[in-house]
């Protein structure tokens, strides 16, 4: 097990080494007796998926990643802030950068949304080096003295000679800061705010001589965000100074912004723990998480279970692979897809509801950090198989946000309704977890919810969607003024055929046919003139003008040809309506080969381009699985082969595009197994094309999926054949029973395309 801490413990003295070595020892035996599983027991003491973890991708570019520490969808996400706002640093980091001006408790993973920054600690040596605002007080730092791994961050802070590590539990972050001999201080800065977040109020107190609490309360994305904390120091501070500030808006008072100040004379070596715990509730709750989760002033038992933690998680899916950077690519992309949604819930279960009101959840674990215009596509599919028991729980969290804000979350998280990106796309999670029999939650309850939150008729252009079959692009509505009339309605149509498949199974006939009849309104925004779909207005006109190139306020971060394949749920109707097969594959083919203009400037959201098809954004990501569609599945191995094995690699500028909770990674999970869910609640996966000689996926009921590829490589990326279970297969996918029934997919793979196996 030695080898999950190598890419860590070159930075760490010799000393540390031995003392997480006997920590390691006291879990050993459970790690081996749990994970063995009919393998070799050596080969399971050799292998440690967390090792393989790579947290600085994504970081560079346009991914949006944070390098901290952080277990499998925890509350707590720990990572250094480079303390300037603007896009690039929308999670706080962005790896050009070279200063760090605090490690703070909460991120955002990959999002275009600039909040959080919580509880920000900093440690120094006097004087300490401050820049005028916005940077403040920071610190010059080097890649080369900095290091990351799954659940844990490291690096040297050069202007005080500090170095500075991190690891996390659900709900609490751990800081051990190795100080020179020096008058040193550690800042606590609840006044920082960047990019869209706004301190509002925020408070300190000495609970005793190693015990601080408060709170900060912001406005921004999350609006009236609250975070308590409870913080221990593992000796007593010296002094403590605080300097506070009149918050203002509009020219009135409305709170305070505090910077704390804990003053400590420290020796050459001398190790200072710093734990904190976060609450949504209270700091009453902080404390009890606190106590629960991190009793002791022990920085290796910590770091120790968090990659205990990791391993087991990532272990559900074991590929065979004899290239490291493959697998670093293979099983990042698994971690990040397990950094969102997070739990948002003390341990007793207390969470702040959009209700403004303190709610227990009981016997089930709420959560937050929802992104679900991206990660209903592969992200919530995937967790169907990885983690069903937290999907149960997920959906628990959209009833019991929905009895509480009356409508199902769009993009929530800590107690706020954002209402970012567009659809209710809680519905197809919700589906498919009923539809695959995963949990306990109550369907009925669930079918109500996502009934009202499809007929609520003020919001978003939903009474002119059912009105007119479609939302008009010139009327506006309260909840419509971003417009994105065309994008709405196909994702209404798609939430709609949800809801129909829920009531069917539900034996609720009428309601069932009312939404299948719904989920037809794709076809209205069709125009047979110039095949794509396109924006209409109240009267029934196509709008003049329209171009499928151009990104117009009509439709959401894309253009006509990206959208126009948003029709999941009805592929073979979108066919019909195309004109055919023949036909659907030439646009098919246009949408790879008509590349824009070398001088045309894109707008930031179209990246990872191939042709018209932009990886680097959601809608397009089911499209290069509908080649399958139209007979043509070596195109499918084709353009996939060509995403994963280019589009993602193994540094920091490794992600094409924002990273978005998990479903940039959740693609390339799926992808890489060789197969994808284009209608995520329908039950078939088309099969694409294996990166790996071997993969197998470890499911709750105890069975084990496998794919095989044979003399797959980089140029043996065409199927030629397929077995399934050891009989030749005829179909373009495959089916969630098969999977759960333990099946055996083999695939015999060769370097030049073949006909249709099917």
């Amino acid at each position: 097990m030695l080898s999950c801490f190598n890419g860590q413990f070159e930075y760490v003295n010799r000393i540390i080494f031995m003392k997480i070595l006997r920590s390691i020892c006291t879990v050993l035996p459970v790690l081996l007796l749990s994970s063995c599983m009919q393998r070799d027991a050596l080969k399971v003491a050799d292998e440690c998926y967390a090792d393989y973890v790579n947290p600085f991708i994504g970081t560079d570019f346009t991914g949006n990643t944070y390098p901290g520490a952080q277990v499998p969808f925890g509350m707590v996400q720990l990572s250094p802030d480079n303390g300037l706002p603007g896009w690039d640093r929308i999670s706080g980091y962005f790896y050009p950068d070279s200063t760090i001006a605090g490690f703070s408790h909460t991120h955002l993973s990959g999002t275009g949304a600039g909040d959080l920054y919580d509880i920000s600690f900093m440690p120094v040596t006097l004087p300490y080096k401050e820049a005028e605002e916005p940077l403040g007080i920071h610190s010059r730092f080097s890649h080369a003295d900095e290091a990351a791994s799954a659940g844990y961050y490291r690096v040297l802070l050069k202007d005080y000679n500090i170095n500075v590590e991190l690891t996390a539990t659900e709900r609490c972050g751990i800081q051990r800061y190795t100080f020179p001999q020096a008058d040193a201080a550690v800042i606590l800065n609840l006044r920082k705010a960047m990019n869209w977040d706004f301190t509002e109020d925020s408070y300190v107190e000495k609970v005793d001589s190693v015990t601080i609490q408060g709170y900060r309360f912001s406005d921004g994305w999350a609006r009236g965000q609250r975070i308590f904390f409870r913080t221990r120091f593992s000796r007593p501070f010296e002094t403590m100074r605080l300097d506070s500030a009149a918050v203002l808006k509009d020219g009135k008072r409305i709170g305070t912004s505090v910077m704390a100040r804990f003053d400590f004379k420290t020796t050459k070596g001398e190790q200072l723990l710093v734990s904190t715990a976060i609450s949504g509730v209270s700091m009453e709750g902080a404390a009890r998480n606190l106590a629960a989760e991190v009793p002791d002033d022990d920085f290796d038992k910590y770091l120790a279970a968090a990659r205990k933690n990791w391993n087991g998680h990532l272990s559900r899916i074991e590929i065979e692979c004899g290239n490291r950077d493959e697998k670093v690519k293979f099983y990042t992309a698994l971690y990040h897809s397990m950094l969102a949604p997070t739990i948002y819930a003390d341990v007793d279960g207390s969470y702040y509801g959009p209700d403004r009101q303190v709610h227990k959840a009981d016997g089930w674990t709420n959560y937050s950090t929802f992104s679900l215009w991206d990660t209903y596509r592969a992200s919530h599919p995937l967790y169907t198989y990885i983690e069903p028991a937290r999907v149960n729980d997920m959906v628990k969290s959209f009833l019991a946000f929905y009895e509480q804000n009356g409508r199902l979350p769009v993009w929530n998280f800590y107690g706020s309704e954002t209402d970012m990106m567009i659809g209710y796309h809680s519905v197809p999670v919700i589906v498919d977890a009923c539809l695959k029999g995963i949990g306990d939650f109550d369907a009925k309850k669930a079918l109500e919810a996502c009934v009202a939150t499809a007929n609520m008729d003020d919001y978003r252009g939903i009474g002119l969607y059912k009105k007119h079959g479609y939302v008009p692009y010139n009327v506006t509505d309260s909840y419509n003024a971003e417009n994105w009339s065309l994008s709405k309605t196909l994702e209404y149509a798609y939430d709609d055929y949800c809801i129909a498949l829920l009531a069917e199974k539900l034996g609720e006939r009428q309601v069932a046919d009312e939404f299948y009849k719904r989920s037809q309104n794709y076809k209205n925004v069709y125009n047979p003139q110039t095949s794509f779909m396109q924006p209409r207005d109240d009267k029934g006109a196509f709008i003049d003008g329209f171009s499928p190139d151009d990104y117009t306020p009509h439709i959401c971060e894309s253009n006509g040809w990206q959208y126009f394949w948003s029709v999941q749920q009805d592929i073979d109707g979108l066919i019909a309506l195309t004109g055919g097969k023949e036909r659907f594959a030439q646009k098919l083919d246009s949408m790879f080969t008509y590349r824009p203009a070398d001088d045309e400037e894109l707008p930031i959201f179209s990246t990872g381009m191939i042709g018209q098809y932009a990886h680097g954004n959601e809608p397009s990501h089911h499209v290069i699985y509908l080649f399958n569609k139209v007979g043509q599945p070596w195109k499918t191995q084709k353009y996939a082969s060509e995403v994963m094995r280019e589009l993602y690699r193994n540094t920091p500028a490794g992600l094409c595009g924002n990273e978005d909770c998990g479903q940039m990674s959740a693609w390339y999970v799926f992808s890489a197994m060789g197969f994808y869910p284009v209608n995520p609640v329908g039950g078939e996966y088309e099969i694409g094309t294996p990166l790996y000689p071997e993969v197998r996926m470890r499911l709750s009921n105890g069975k084990t999926f496998t794919v095989l590829a044979h003399g797959v490589s980089g140029k043996n990326r065409y199927i030629r054949s397929v077995k399934l279970d050891g009989k030749p297969y005829d179909k373009s996918y495959i089916t969630h029973e098969q999977i759960m029934n333990g099946s055996i997919l083999e695939f015999e793979m060769g370097s030049e395309p073949g006909k249709a196996w099917y």
